[in-house]
């Protein structure tokens, strides 16, 4: 049965009737083809160490019916050491063109147990692979770099990689011309001195003459309020707006965290949030969530308070099934500078122009 609309928090299945595998995803559009890409979570059932299964992609016409075009990065099976080892914990990918070399160009964010967080970077001749690793374990300006978004400018072509530097600040760096590192020009912006304040889930997009960045609290999978922010260049200053989900009474962003924007071509002024549920259905009290985390990172001793946390409220922090974890879209509604989010249990991209 072909889909007609976007339904919100609602299972999402391919055209073959499975459900869509491309959580921490963004859109590419391609010579009129939109292409769907994020972490293939199909074996990440909470059951195994498991973390993912690579990175999967999807086509479509009309953004509502996605046909599977299969694992575009697959995991190495055979390799422990490999960040695309399914144990290891690769998360969000991110895959940009690059005009002055013809390649596309993908980064990974990988967390490992001394709990550093490092880029992977890969490049291919086309979309769909062979991607080639580059780069590992990088520590752009020697950093421990988490959640992030690449960026590049519609005009001069240059990039820019927006991170989180791992429980501190959110940077912005320029990358090199081919895309696969950092050149050494950075700025630094909202810091925090520990979760749940620091942001993370930085989602970058631009509407006329202002940047935008929308991002989220740390608070691991639970959710938590969303906050934009908009600035007159890329570098800043960033000044904050506050959260853009007004009618939340959860304070959870709809029980999502946001991933990626995508304007679309051709609409005049349609700009889409990507936002994952990564508990699925399961409830959450965000107060309390943001509470935990404030106090076992205030304490200095964040591992120790988890371990209590865990023992003593095991079913809310059992690993969650995130093979199953759903998919918030929405339209981005503006009123003068500030982005509203609005919650709609249906929508249609042809309601606007």
């Amino acid at each position: 049965m072909r889909r007609t609309a976007i339904t919100p928090g609602q299972p999402w299945v391919d055209t073959s009737g499975n459900l869509i595998q491309a959580h921490g995803g963004s859109i590419l559009h391609v010579d009129g083809t939109f292409y769907w890409y994020g972490e293939n979570k199909e074996h990440t059932t909470g059951g195994s160490d498991v973390w993912h299964w690579g990175v999967r992609c999807y086509s479509s016409q009309d953004l509502y019916n996605w046909d599977d075009c299969g694992v575009i990065i697959p995991p190495v099976l055979d390799d422990p050491t490999s960040p695309l080892h399914p144990a290891q914990k690769m998360d969000r990918p991110h895959i940009i063109f690059n005009r002055r070399t013809g390649q596309y160009v993908c980064w990974l964010k990988v967390m490992h147990p001394d709990d550093t967080q490092k880029s992977t970077v890969l490049v291919a001749d086309a979309l769909f692979g062979p991607y080639h690793i580059v780069r590992t374990d990088l520590q752009p300006l020697g950093m421990s770099a988490g959640d992030f978004d690449l960026v590049v400018d519609p005009i001069d072509g240059k990039a820019y990689y927006i991170f989180e530097r791992v429980h501190s600040e959110l940077i912005i760096a320029d990358l090199t011309d081919d895309y696969t590192n950092v050149t050494g020009y950075y700025s630094t912006h909202f810091p925090h001195p520990h979760p749940p304040f620091v942001r993370e889930a930085p989602a970058y997009f631009r509407r006329g003459h202002l940047h935008y960045l929308l991002t989220s609290g740390t608070t691991g999978y639970f959710p938590n309020p969303s906050e934009v922010a908009v600035a007159p260049s890329y570098h800043g200053p960033w000044r904050v707006l506050g959260d853009p989900h007004p009618n939340d009474e959860t304070r959870t962003s709809y029980r999502s965290q946001i991933c990626s924007v995508f304007k679309h071509p051709h609409k005049k002024d349609l700009y889409i949030t990507l936002a994952d549920r990564w508990l699925g259905e399961r409830e959450v009290d965000a107060r309390k969530a943001a509470s935990m985390f404030e106090t076992a990172f205030a304490s200095g001793r964040p591992s120790e308070h988890f371990a209590r946390y865990e023992q003593e409220d095991p079913e809310v922090f059992a690993a969650p099934d995130t093979s199953r974890a759903g998919y918030v879209w929405l339209p981005v509604r503006f009123d003068g500078e500030m982005a509203y989010l609005d919650w709609e249990a249906e929508w249609r991209i042809e309601d606007y122009e």
